[in-house]
């Protein structure tokens, strides 16, 4: 996926989980946060940031902060992208191969999830997670607890006791992490359940990402670590 109009800034200040401040030019400007995560890592005061200029300039937040800098580490946040960039991994056969369907947002009985894919063969319900949290090299998530998640995992081994398969896929919005693991210490019913769900036919996949300040796409499988450490 591709972004366009973006901007470099440095990070001042978050008031609430949907708008920061940052200096832009020498000025002070508002932006929408696309991430509701607390992401408290990565926005620091003074952190480089990038943001990508609204379409509508009657908007009341003109900006939204797209990805930010952490060391060495461009780190996309924009928690619509590990769907859209999923999407596109896909569509293109890398999931289950020549995909004769990919739905987003795919309706099972009261319940929804992310994606439902077919190919001539097989049939697949899949929920993506975005990862944000990273130390070391060791990706996590979540990075607040997330009774949703839990859930989502519930419906994941409902689908495989129904026959289909399932995947819960964690996408890695940053490049070069050496694995991932749910965060235990933040939400250990997040972990457990992810544990039951693999053991009960769920497939979890974790993919990283090559991130630019203008584009984002999936890059290459990353080792998944479920015991409890």
């Amino acid at each position: 996926m591709h972004y366009d109009r973006m901007l470099e800034a440095r990070f001042l200040s978050r008031p609430n989980r949907f708008v920061a401040l940052v200096a832009l030019n020498g000025q002070k400007v508002v932006c929408h946060v696309k991430n509701t995560g607390r992401c408290k890592e990565l926005l620091l005061p003074g952190a480089t940031v990038y943001i990508q200029k609204a379409d509508n300039p009657d908007r009341k937040t003109p900006y939204d902060l797209i990805a930010v800098q952490k060391g060495h580490r461009l780190i996309n946040m924009d928690a619509a992208a590990p769907n859209q960039v999923f999407s596109e991994w896909a569509r293109a056969g890398n999931l289950l191969p020549s995909p004769t369907l990919v739905k987003a947002e795919a309706r099972r009985g009261a319940s929804r999830l992310d994606f439902y894919i077919e190919s001539a063969t097989r049939k697949a319900w899949v929920e993506v997670k975005g990862v944000t949290l990273e130390e070391n090299g060791h990706v996590r998530f979540p990075d607040a607890p997330t009774e949703r998640g839990v859930k989502h995992l519930r419906e994941l081994e409902a689908c495989v006791r129904d026959g289909y398969e399932a995947y819960a896929v964690f996408v890695v919005q940053m490049e070069g992490v050496t694995d991932f693991a749910p965060n235990w210490l933040t939400h250990p019913a997040f972990g457990e359940a992810l544990v039951q769900a693999a053991e009960n036919g769920v497939q979890v996949l974790a993919l990283d990402c090559t991130v630019e300040v203008d584009s984002l796409r999936i890059r290459q499988r990353v080792p998944v670590v479920l015991e409890r450490r």
